[in-house]
């Protein structure tokens, strides 16, 4: 079984070993409509499950007459459906780009655990309320995760390239085996120097270059920090996705 404490494991085998073997389970079925019902500004929990629903949120500088970007962020390991809201809403809020924030079922992803199944299923879930709400851009529709959820992100994200056109990596370790890739997206990750615990040369540093080998352009920011999303990088990388 994958798990970040045995994250070395697939880099190892390299990228294409790691993504090897073909599931459906993997893949999202949800897609931007080009009609929403539209919602008012501010919080809005989908009412998914009664527990670690999934929220979205819809900043003021979200024009309802247009389709508008969506940024999808997944947790780190034991976080919640909170942490995408507490990091990223004043970047929606400045920026203008609708922000969706799912929970995972369990302390993490399900890919990170046992294998791609539940997780996958809220996250589309999430994905389809969310395109009956507001009308999304589909050029500007990003998939972003810290730690296990960018780990986990780099596995959905990379499966689903004909859903998401960007995939952004905040101190990702490894990529869940298990699925096939589709598309292409763009990519981006950023990793700190001092990281204790996924450790930069052992995670993105060998990960990048998979990426690249396979084809993906990505974009790389290392920093001088430990294992965390800077506000300077989380900026420069919302500013890329909105490029």
């Amino acid at each position: 079984m994958l798990s970040r404490r045995s994250f070395t494991s697939p880099l190892a085998g390299g990228l294409l070993s790691a993504c090897r073997a073909a599931s459906n389970a993997v893949r999202l079925t949800a897609r931007p409509a080009k009609d929403a019902a539209g919602c008012e500004p501010g919080l809005h929990p989908l009412g998914l499950r009664s527990e670690r629903d999934p929220q979205l949120y819809v900043p003021k500088s979200a024009d309802p007459e247009r389709a508008a970007p969506l940024l999808v962020y997944l947790h780190g390991a034991t976080g919640s459906e909170r942490e995408g809201i507490r990091r990223l809403s004043g970047l929606a809020d400045e920026l203008g780009f609708l922000l969706l924030s799912p929970a995972s079922e369990g302390g993490t992803w399900d890919g990170i655990r046992e294998g791609y199944g539940s997780d996958v299923r809220s996250v589309d879930e999430a994905l389809q309320r969310t395109f009956g709400k507001r009308r999304v851009d589909p050029r500007r529709l990003a998939l972003a995760g810290f730690s296990d959820g960018a780990s986990y992100g780099l596995g959905l994200g990379l499966a689903n390239g004909d859903l998401f056109a960007s995939v952004l990596a905040f101190s990702p370790g490894f990529i869940p085996g298990g699925s096939t890739r589709t598309g292409r997206p763009r990519v981006f990750v950023s990793h700190g120097t001092r990281d204790s615990i996924l450790p930069i040369d052992a995670c993105s540093r060998r990960l990048v270059p998979e990426l690249k080998r396979a084809g993906y352009p990505v974009t790389y920011r290392e920093f001088d920090g430990p294992h965390g999303v800077p506000p300077e990088i989380a900026r420069d990388a919302m500013k890329w996705f909105l490029e």
